[in-house]
């Protein structure tokens, strides 16, 4: 959809940091909205969908398992 937001999971980008994640989310909500800048009136929910959307980009990053990634901590066996 827009090439210009980089691939964020690891081991791609073996560190993500917010700003990376905010400007992933600003440059979807730029596409999907057509604006570069929205107007005064439609700040609040311009800026209001960018940070649901860099919220749902954290919650996916957290959760993806990456094959061949270091495995968590051991679990005590039975």
């Amino acid at each position: 959809m827009c090439r210009s937001i980089k691939t964020l999971r690891p081991p791609v980008t073996p560190e993500v940091h917010d700003e990376d994640i905010r400007a992933a989310a600003l440059q979807y909500v730029r596409k999907v909205s057509g604006f570069r800048t929205p107007a005064a009136h439609n700040r609040e929910v311009f800026d209001q969908a960018v940070a649901s959307i860099a919220a749902a980009t954290q919650d996916l990053l957290s959760g993806l398992q990456v094959r061949g990634s270091a495995p968590g901590p051991a679990e005590p066996r039975p």
